[in-house]
């Protein structure tokens, strides 16, 4: 539960070759380790259903605020004030759900991401060898070489701009992990009260 309050603290090598970043590859998340409740199966009422996933919609999209996720918890909380253990527990559920079937695309996504710039290394590399043997030839076809240099230039320009955003990219899982979990101890602050 911590290793998410803490932000990423991650960093110990993955055994994935697929997988680029600093941070480690954890595969799959565990609601159990931030909602320390049993999971409601059934039992809420139509009403009760309706806000349930009401909330955790709201509270499921990424570009509403922690700060405007509570104030609908807290909305929530005041036209249901019967909500308990069971409600917010299932508002737990369905957020944890959705956000991490988004992490887990995003996690896909980027070892596409590394696979892709894997081949793109491998094109320039074999891009310099050409240039290589154009330029050591007993009389090098300059027009040749001008081509193939503009080709990896380009090449190698789109792999520069990709490593760069790769740290983006490779802090939107622990964002959403982050989230995941300040979630979860916001709906447990109104169960334990």
């Amino acid at each position: 539960m911590i290793f998410l309050a803490t932000g990423p603290v991650f960093g110990a090598a993955s055994n994935d070759p697929d997988w680029p970043c600093i941070q480690r590859k954890v595969p799959t998340l565990s609601p159990g380790v931030m909602w320390p409740h049993p999971m409601p199966e059934n039992g809420l009422t139509e009403e009760t259903r309706a806000a349930v996933e009401e909330t955790s919609d709201i509270l499921a999209l990424r570009r509403v605020t922690l700060e405007e996720a509570e104030a609908a918890v807290a909305r929530a909380e005041v036209a249901h004030p019967e909500f308990g253990r069971a409600e917010y527990g299932a508002i737990f559920a369905r957020v944890f759900d959705r956000l991490n079937a988004r992490r887990n695309e995003l996690m896909d996504g980027i070892a596409r991401y590394a696979r892709n710039q894997a081949r793109m290394a491998e094109n320039i590399e074999a891009l310099r060898a050409q240039m290589k043997r154009l330029e050591s030839a007993e009389s090098p076809d300059f027009d040749r070489i001008d081509k193939v240099e503009a080709e990896l230039d380009w090449h190698e320009r789109i792999f520069t701009d990709r490593a760069r955003s790769l740290r983006y990219v490779c802090e939107t899982p622990v964002l959403l992990e982050q989230r995941i979990y300040a979630i979860a101890q916001m709906l447990l602050a109104r169960v334990d009260e």
